[in-house]
């Protein structure tokens, strides 16, 4: 693996008296998908606050692209590069796939929200939020209402909109979250076809998923790493199976 994109040291939080980070150390290289997976409550989605900035930690640090960014807005983190999707959509659904991707557009260039309505007219914003639909496969529903896609496009287009802003890792909070198999099948076949272009690091409770993507996993209990390596170091693990994954998995 390479240098990594996004390390943490000594990462904690704590909400009185739980400890939702650990002590946790932790790296995604440049170039990969790492996965990062546990049973509810392990701390998933308390990791993901602190590195987008939306959590402070009560100790430890967080690097990305070489540079501490612990104490660093959530904006600034956006506009070096660390960008995240949602388990829970954050699309604008009175608005059109395309507006939705020139917003996130305008927001990374900072722009004024004031100026919206005549921005959507400006081919710098529109241009390449064409090309993230594109990407994404929503070519033909640029002219849609947010609304009036399916789950399944919500999610692709909520992944352009992390794409305008020319992210180096995307950090991808269960993507595959409310969808059924077609749709999950079909956003594993995305977010591969986007694997060489971007680090990923993947939150997810959809194991197939996880398998058939993750360059490698790390699996959080009572947020701590109690297992990284390789997919198959992982369905291999007795700690793991016993604390998460189960023998169906272990099987295979």
């Amino acid at each position: 693996m390479t240098e990594p994109i996004l390390r943490t040291r000594g990462l904690t939080k704590r909400f009185g008296g739980l400890v939702a980070t650990d002590a946790l150390d932790f790296e995604v290289a440049t170039g990969e998908v790492h996965a990062v997976i546990g049973p509810n409550g392990a701390g998933k989605t308390t990791l993901l606050n602190q590195l987008i900035g939306e959590l402070a930690p009560d100790a430890g640090a967080v690097e990305f692209d070489g540079r501490d960014i612990t104490r660093l807005a959530s904006w600034r983190r956006a506009l070096l590069g660390l960008s995240r999707s949602y388990q829970i959509t954050s699309i604008f659904p009175e608005f059109t796939a395309l507006e939705n991707v020139a917003l996130a557009a305008q927001a990374r260039d900072g722009h004024s929200f004031g100026a919206w309505r005549p921005a959507i007219t400006e081919d710098r914003l529109t241009n390449p939020a064409a090309a993230a639909l594109d990407e994404v496969g929503l070519q033909s529903k640029k002219t849609r209402l947010a609304a009036e896609l399916a789950h399944g496009e919500r999610r692709q287009l909520e992944i352009a909109m992390a794409l305008v802003s020319r992210p180096k890792l995307l950090l991808l909070d269960e993507p595959m979250a409310g969808m059924g198999r077609h749709e999950s099948e079909l956003m594993v076949k995305l977010l591969r076809s986007l694997k060489e272009r971007y680090s990923m690091l993947l939150v997810e409770h959809d194991m197939d998923a996880v398998f058939a993507l993750a360059d490698r996993i790390t699996v959080l209990v009572y947020g701590r790493a109690i297992a990284s390596g390789l997919p198959q170091s992982i369905r291999d693990s007795g700690d793991v199976k016993r604390a998460y994954l189960g023998e169906h998995y272990a099987a295979h």
